[in-house]
């Protein structure tokens, strides 16, 4: 059975319901000579590729950020049926028009195509980057330019904001389609944003569900248990496609086989009520344990980390303090928390440090200020470590 498919919103494309994401099939994350590529590493990438056809999952998504993806996608794309793929890059954001057209060159000549189905620009995280992508001579003319050439059908963005800046660039108008974090465990934060690009009639493509869902490919005891008998990554996956509203989840294979799990969930349990069962179960588990005030409104009236003492970033500790404590995912909330302070724009604000120090009077529209100088500090000496975090990207492999 082939996966299912949605329309990926004003492209009217249909969209398969699974991506091929092509971070993590590739050998590294720095640009590599050909003759360094290890067969084998390139084999298992041809595999992957042959077998998400075989599955109808026909939409390859790629970056120039992504070491040598392109390169090695350009070993085997052109050798299948061009009507048969939908094709995504995407390039970081550039200064100027001439800068980014420049980089696209660079990707199509590494991925020996003609054309692209779908470019996004990569990381538009602040409005500071909205506005460089949005003027006169940046990044959105350059897309233009190369539309009107008939070498990109779709223009895109990537993000790992919030909100407060992906909902203004969706309402812009100037793009098809988003790529954003969106899952269970960033519902309560991040849901605006989807809506956001659905009012604007936007395809939704949902970035890393596994990973930055909670780690789901090694999922805790309690996680197993609430979501039997699917797997907390099948069960996350379905949670995000039953809204109309998203559209594709990125599945970033390291090898054919890791597809299998998320094929099985959308192919047997496609609109299953066991979904939304599962949902009212972890949501039960979490009222028990954090009560059910807190688990509804813990989000609502935080400030943004800009204006936080300290730029302590409440909102993102607060969420993974509570799903830590809810659904023990203890190694996910260290790892993203060790992020806050060595991630840049990707991951933005601070740790929890010298709580005690600051005035939290910014705290004054939650409903639990007085109980959260506290959280935070707990959140730190729970999370806190002493090595520097990096990014996926960041790290050698």
């Amino acid at each position: 059975m082939k996966v299912p498919t949605k329309r990926f919103g004003r492209t009217e494309v249909q969209m398969p319901v699974l991506t091929c994401g092509g971070m993590r099939y590739q050998q590294g994350w720095d640009d590599l000579d050909p003759g360094k590529i290890d067969p084998k590493i390139q084999e298992n990438l041809e595999d992957c590729i042959h077998y998400a056809l075989e599955l109808g999952i026909n939409h390859i998504e790629t970056a120039r950020g992504y070491g040598p993806s392109e390169m090695q996608l350009g070993w085997v794309l052109p050798k299948i049926d061009r009507s048969k793929l939908l094709v995504q890059t995407k390039i970081g954001v550039k200064k100027t028009a001439k800068e980014f057209l420049e980089t696209f060159e660079t990707s199509m000549n590494y991925l020996q195509l003609e054309h692209i189905d779908f470019l996004a620009i990569h990381g538009i995280n602040t409005l500071d980057d909205m506005e460089t992508c949005l003027k006169k001579g940046g990044c959105v003319d350059a897309v233009r330019q190369l539309q009107k050439e008939g070498r990109v059908r779709f223009c895109g963005f990537s993000t790992h904001a919030g909100p407060d800046v992906v909902s203004p660039v969706c309402e812009s108008g100037e793009f098809d389609y988003v790529n954003l974090h969106w899952y269970f465990i960033y519902d309560q934060l991040h849901w605006p944003m989807v809506e956001s690009a659905a009012k604007m009639d936007m395809g939704v493509f949902i970035i890393s569900p596994n990973d930055k869902g909670g780690m789901l490919y090694n999922p805790t005891e309690k996680m197993a248990k609430l979501c039997s008998p699917l797997t907390p990554m099948q069960w996350n996956g379905l949670y995000c496609l039953a809204r109309p509203e998203v559209h594709t989840l990125s599945i970033g294979a390291a090898k054919p086989t890791d597809f299998d799990e998320h094929v099985a969930a959308v192919s047997n349990h496609w609109n299953s009520p066991m979904v939304g069962e599962i949902e009212e179960r972890i949501v039960q588990s979490l009222e028990n344990d954090l009560g059910a005030d807190w688990v509804h409104q813990w989000h609502k009236g935080l400030p943004l980390h800009t204006e936080t003492p300290g730029h302590i970033n409440v909102r993102e500790i607060l969420r993974l303090w509570t799903f830590e404590k809810g659904l023990g995912i203890t190694e996910f909330a260290k790892m993203r928390y060790n992020l806050l302070g060595n991630a840049g724009h990707w991951f933005p604000g601070e740790q929890a440090v010298d709580v005690d120090a600051h005035n939290w009077s910014c705290l004054s529209a939650s409903p639990f200020a007085d109980r959260i100088p506290g959280l935070l500090k707990e959140a730190h000496a729970c999370f806190h470590e002493e090595k520097e975090a990096k990014r996926l990207s960041e790290s050698s492999q």
